[in-house]
């Protein structure tokens, strides 16, 4: 008889430290092959490589109805506007910005993706007209709020100043969102890597959805925020362009909510 069939059988208590070995491998397996699989499950906080961000890739278009809506108001505002504060004849500049927004909606009916220089001319052309027009209101504003001849009752000077400093919230949300990376349609085609604005999506993609990239509505919330705070809230500009119009703009805004508050303050005492 040989030894082996001496030895006394392993106790529970031998089997229970025989057997943790195996157990903890067969855990740190699983936890491998768990941590593997996280990404693709989509669970939160799992170490492999995430998808490329939607605003770095080519996408679909983003709809026009945000940027034609906040052109037509602009329209709206300008034709109400006190016949002091617009070129004349004061439907010449709403007329020309109409024909520029349906030439515009014409080339993209339903989503900005097909681009071309004529198409961007014709963007850009649009923009410059808005500021113009608006430019030369605030100028006048200005002057008359300066010589203390614009001005005789609060409330309409209020709401004048108030329309004109709305216009120009507009004017530099199209001009952000016509210039940054190249435009919307070279956006939806990732053309440009590098952003001029930087979002707090963009630096932390982690988050953001994968399908978000900047749309009308987040440049317009840049420009809002920019002539309330007159500086970056939580976009900040990352090239020399980018800062000098929103340098710009804050001097503007700050300008205008100045003086007219000022004098609408002094009519009220």
């Amino acid at each position: 008889m040989t030894d082996s069939t001496l030895q006394p059988p392993p106790s529970e208590e031998s089997g229970q430290s025989t057997g943790r070995p195996h157990a903890d491998a067969l855990t740190e397996r699983l936890a491998r092959i768990e941590a593997l699989l996280a990404p693709a499950r989509g669970v939160p906080g799992g170490s492999g490589p995430r998808p490329e961000p939607a605003w770095r890739r080519v996408t679909r278009g983003e709809p026009r109805w945000a940027s034609t809506a906040a052109v037509v108001v602009v329209v709206v505002i300008q034709l109400v506007l006190p016949a002091r504060m617009a070129v004349h004849p004061r439907w010449l500049l709403p007329a020309v910005e109409t024909v520029l927004l349906l030439a515009l909606i014409a080339g993209n009916p339903h989503r900005i993706e097909r681009a071309s220089r004529a198409y961007r001319a014709l963007s850009l052309a649009l923009t410059l007209v808005i500021g113009g027009a608006n430019a030369y209101s605030a100028v006048r504003l200005v002057a008359g709020l300066v010589r203390g001849t614009e001005g005789s009752s609060a409330g309409p000077l209020l709401l004048t100043g108030g329309a004109i400093w709305l216009i120009n919230i507009v004017i530099f949300a199209l001009v952000y969102w016509e210039l940054d990376r190249g435009g919307p349609a070279a956006r939806a085609a990732g053309e440009h890597d590098i952003p001029d604005f930087l979002f707090v999506q963009m630096q932390s993609p982690e988050l953001a959805p994968p399908h978000w990239e900047p749309a009308f509505f987040d440049y317009f919330y840049l420009s809002f925020t920019n002539s309330t705070a007159f500086s970056p809230t939580d976009v900040m500009p990352s090239t020399r362009w980018a800062k000098a119009l929103m340098l710009g703009q804050s001097a503007v805004s700050l300008l205008t909510v100045v003086l007219v508050v000022a004098r609408a303050v002094n009519i009220l005492r």
